[in-house]
């Protein structure tokens, strides 16, 4: 997995922050509960224990994540990209053809994506099928549910 991860600043820090947090608070207190359930004698039936181990190898294996998508991070200038077509950074408004109703995606990078507010990874699905149209192009793109059409009404940059 050497792909390089598009993203942008405000996106970089809020993953640099998310990985300060877990490193500095979430890490520490997990560590301390290992400590109390170890001062609790045999580990081997120490439930408490166990429970802990797991959840310290889980937030380091979500800690490792988070580094490899900041080392991999291609960090975009949207004042360099073209303001004609759907690229990263860009508010995109389309149109459903299957069910004639309008939709609005902002493509974004790693740690800013939040699909209910209409923030979808630049990378997903859907973000890639809309790279590079312009307004009027059909968007055909293929979904777990089936293709999905969408026609380009409206591209900003907000």
């Amino acid at each position: 997995m050497t792909d390089s991860v598009p993203m942008s600043r405000e996106g970089y820090n809020k993953i640099k922050a998310e990985i300060e947090r877990l490193d500095t608070v979430e890490m520490p207190e997990i560590v301390r509960k290992l400590a109390e359930a170890r001062s609790e004698g045999d580990l081997k039936e120490n439930a408490e224990y166990h429970a802990q181990r797991e959840n310290q190898g889980l937030l380091q294996a979500k800690i490792n994540e988070l580094k490899g998508k900041l080392a991999r991070a291609s960090i975009v200038d949207i004042s360099q990209l073209p303001k004609d077509e759907v690229v990263f950074g860009s508010t995109v408004t389309v149109k459903d053809l299957e069910y004639g109703d309008e939709e609005e995606f902002t493509l974004v990078g790693a740690g800013e994506d939040d699909y209910n507010a209409g923030k979808l990874l630049c990378t997903s699905p859907i973000g890639q099928g809309l790279l590079t149209k312009k307004v009027g192009d059909i968007a055909e793109i293929d979904a777990p549910a089936g293709k999905m059409r969408f026609e380009i009404l409206k591209i900003e940059f907000r």
